[in-house]
């Protein structure tokens, strides 16, 4: 995590113009290294069709199970990544007017073009580590000038085990890696999230990951969103989140990272693709 979390914004913590891992720009050329591919070797099922870069951070193009095509598209990405700057631990905003834009990528990591935002439909870091914006785009419309259809929106809990990848838009890197297993709680700083993902070791994520759909390899849908990493071993501090059992244990995993799972956040939205925080099931946290 960067300042304090992956991709996080320098100017919310440590008042720097820019992050470390992150002074590239949205276009960047592909990285490749020993534990990232590009889009030519990756999983047929996974490329970077759907995923976009933030100015800070990476995204994806998502839709839930009662989307429609031409419903208003959403963009999913980390609460850290807000363009106002990290919510503080309990704040939760919602309907935040914003004109963000966001830069679309093609299935090989080519820049298409950009989309924009209306509002910031939801975002947070108090139990999860989310933002969500609405655009000016519907899903059709997206879908006919750059050919490009959303990512969906998995239902169901991870599975431990699980073939994920962790795809970048801002680095235009993915990583491939396993679900190790699940924190019951992870604390960072002021932050706690919930029944957090956590990588096995080949998904050592860096600056301007953050936000990044972590998708199931078998089903090609949004598992997750990627949005920390254990950085230097230290406990429980900015950039170094630490492991909290059911009994209050602690247990710190240096070099490891993790995302927040996203299978609950459909059932806050119904049709129109309208937030709905009053929804049976909905179990995200509420202003």
């Amino acid at each position: 995590m960067k300042s304090p979390l992956v991709g996080a914004l320098a100017t919310a913590v440590l008042g720097t113009a820019a992050l470390v891992g992150t002074a590239g720009t949205a276009g960047a050329a592909t990285i490749t290294d020993a534990t990232a591919t590009t889009a030519k070797a990756i999983p047929r099922a996974v490329n970077y069709a759907g995923t976009v870069a933030l100015s800070n951070c990476s995204g994806s193009i998502v839709r839930m199970p009662t989307s429609t095509d031409n419903d208003p598209a959403l963009v999913l990405s980390n609460g850290h990544c807000l363009e106002s700057g990290m919510p503080d631990a309990g704040e939760v905003i919602v309907d935040q007017p914003s004109s963000r834009s966001f830069t679309v990528l093609s299935a090989s990591a080519g820049n298409l073009g950009t989309v924009r935002a209306t509002k910031v439909v939801y975002g947070t870091m108090t139990d999860t580590d989310v933002s969500l914006y609405e655009l000016s785009s519907t899903y059709a419309q997206i879908k006919q000038r750059y050919g490009i259809t959303a990512l969906d929106m998995a239902t169901t809990h991870p599975v431990k085990g699980a073939a994920i990848a962790v795809v970048s838009g801002y680095w235009k890197k993915t990583y491939n890696c396993n679900v190790d297993g699940f924190a019951y709680r992870l604390k960072e700083g002021d932050w706690t999230w919930k029944d957090s993902v956590r990588y096995t070791s080949p998904c050592n994520v860096i600056g301007g990951t953050s936000g990044s759909p972590v998708i199931d390899v078998a089903s090609g849908k949004v598992a997750a969103v990627n949005n920390t990493i254990n950085e230097s071993g230290q406990r429980c501090t900015l950039n170094n989140p630490c492991e909290v059992d059911a009994n209050g244990r602690v247990n710190v995993r240096r070099g490891i990272g993790y995302a927040q799972e996203t299978y609950e956040i459909p059932k806050c939205f119904g049709t129109g693709n309208k937030l709905d925080l009053s929804r049976p099931g909905c179990v995200l946290p509420k202003p």
